[in-house]
């Protein structure tokens, strides 16, 4: 008996010996450590109490990093722009947000080469790739406003216990997001005014989606299992929880901001941190996928359920209970519902997806001539939806030596899909892992990657335009 007690506490020893070192191998040799590097993620599991403990005290910790990391890269206040809101009336948040190095100025900046600001050390960090929250746990966090409202309609709790969502809410999306139809643009904002979930959808939609695109909203609203928010104890909802819908990060077909990591990149500290893309506009893409380039909707669809829920690995979504989605039917209905999400009106645009002069401002028109001439942002964004349905390297990693930050290293970003500019002003942040802030930002980005060298005004009638698309 007690032999069987001794073999028994040995190998739940082991277990969690080796849990903690296949941990480890999924981010990386730790310091000191001469643990290997793997593909794949601990199947075994600590016991939740164990776990749950543990994460909780180091929230505060983690969540303090965080948040001075941020303050140190931007300027977080709440600056809306006068007279400028999205689509159903928030303010849009106006300024240069990232901090300039002390002694640096942007004019400065931008005169020198790449290399000379590398050496140099002086790219802005808010111009660096921006690290999740906890990077080296990494997984799906959603803001606040989503979660309370979820849980308002359909008692589903989305709260992370180990962690919070970082960027305030000044600077994300407006929410609930208007929803906008190609087939019936007659109808306006069809979601009047609601977040679409399992509590309404049918209410909301029945009588203007065909009862194929009604069964894809279904699904598109219907938790499943994911990697954080399961039935196991490998979760990192307190509670057993059914999971997450494609619609919690893509609110009304939208976006409200959530991150998560890219599953296909290994190891952990190497991986991307994800800005959700609006699915506005998906009938005129090609690519699906800040950086996959996967070719279809569909194909997005399956990949998102079968393997971005499961940060890529097989055998963990098999055991947290991956939803299999039916190509022929499932998927293709779920693909025609997106397929129909309109970009938000735009009614100083004329039908080649240009300013109607009779409609647009002074400033308004300057921009349009920089985006089309000097600025070369139409090199990519082409009318009248502005994307050209390629992928770029804009290989900002000229410009920093590769560097570890909270758990992330910094280095190269590789291909990003050319992401459509029609509707932009209702999507902050930007840049497919959200480090720019909001619009003004990233026209500085793009002078100094680019090397367009514009001046201080033409930076504003810039903004100004793409505010108007």
């Amino acid at each position: 008996m007690r032999r069987g007690l001794k073999a028994a506490a040995l190998v739940s020893g082991l277990m969690i010996v080796g849990m903690v070192a296949g941990a480890r191998a999924m981010q990386g040799p730790v310091a000191g450590s001469s643990a290997p590097v793997s593909s794949y993620m601990p199947v075994n599991e600590e016991d939740f109490r164990i776990v749950f403990a543990r994460m909780r005290a180091a929230k505060a910790e983690i969540e303090k990093r965080q948040r001075d990391l941020l303050a140190a890269r931007y300027d977080l206040t709440d600056r809306p722009v006068a007279g400028a809101t999205m689509s159903r009336g928030k303010a849009i948040q106006g300024g240069v947000r990232a901090k300039l190095p002390a002694g640096v100025t942007w004019d400065a900046l931008a005169k020198m080469t790449p290399e000379e600001i590398r050496d140099k050390g002086i790219f802005p960090t808010g111009f660096l790739p921006l690290p999740h929250p906890n990077h080296p746990e990494g997984g799906m966090v959603f803001p606040a406003f989503h979660i309370n409202e979820v849980k308002k309609q359909t008692g589903r709790d989305l709260t992370r216990f180990d962690l919070d969502f970082d960027l305030p809410d000044a600077l994300l999306p407006e929410f609930p997001a208007p929803i906008y139809l190609t087939t019936r643009p007659d109808l306006g904002d069809v979601s009047r005014g609601r977040l679409v979930t399992t509590d309404n959808y049918y209410e909301l939609f029945n009588g203007i989606l065909n009862p194929k695109q009604l069964e894809g909203l279904r699904l598109l609203v219907t938790p499943f299992a994911q990697q954080q928010f399961n039935l196991t104890a490998d979760r990192r909802s307190e509670r057993p929880s059914l999971g997450v819908s494609c619609f919690d990060c893509h609110q009304n077909g939208s976006t409200n901001g959530a991150t998560h990591l890219v599953g296909d990149i290994r190891p952990q500290q190497f991986r991307h941190r994800i800005e959700t893309p609006t699915l506005r506009g998906v009938n005129i893409q090609r690519l699906f996928g800040s950086q996959r380039g996967l070719k279809t909707v569909e194909d997005f669809t399956e990949f998102e359920q079968r393997a971005a829920y499961f940060d890529g690995d097989p055998v963990i979504a098999t055991k947290k209970g991956v939803n299999v989605l039916e190509r022929g039917s499932q998927i293709h209905d779920m693909a025609e519902f997106q397929e129909i999400l309109d970009f938000p009106p735009a009614p100083k645009l004329d039908v080649f997806g240009k300013l109607d002069r009779k409609r647009a401002t002074e400033a308004e028109l300057r921009g349009q001539a920089l985006f089309f001439g000097r600025a070369q942002c139409a090199a990519c964004h082409t009318p009248p939806y502005y994307t050209d349905n390629l992928m770029h390297n804009l290989r900002a990693e000229r410009f920093y030596r590769p560097q570890m930050v909270n758990g992330m290293m910094a280095s190269a970003d590789g291909p990003i899909k050319t992401f459509p500019l029609r509707g932009i002003k209702d999507t902050p942040p930007y840049l497919h892992d959200g480090r720019l802030l909001t619009l003004d930002d990233t026209v500085e980005f793009f002078n100094l990657v680019l090397g367009t060298q514009l001046t201080a005004d033409e930076k504003l009638d810039l903004v100004a335009f793409l505010r108007a698309l």
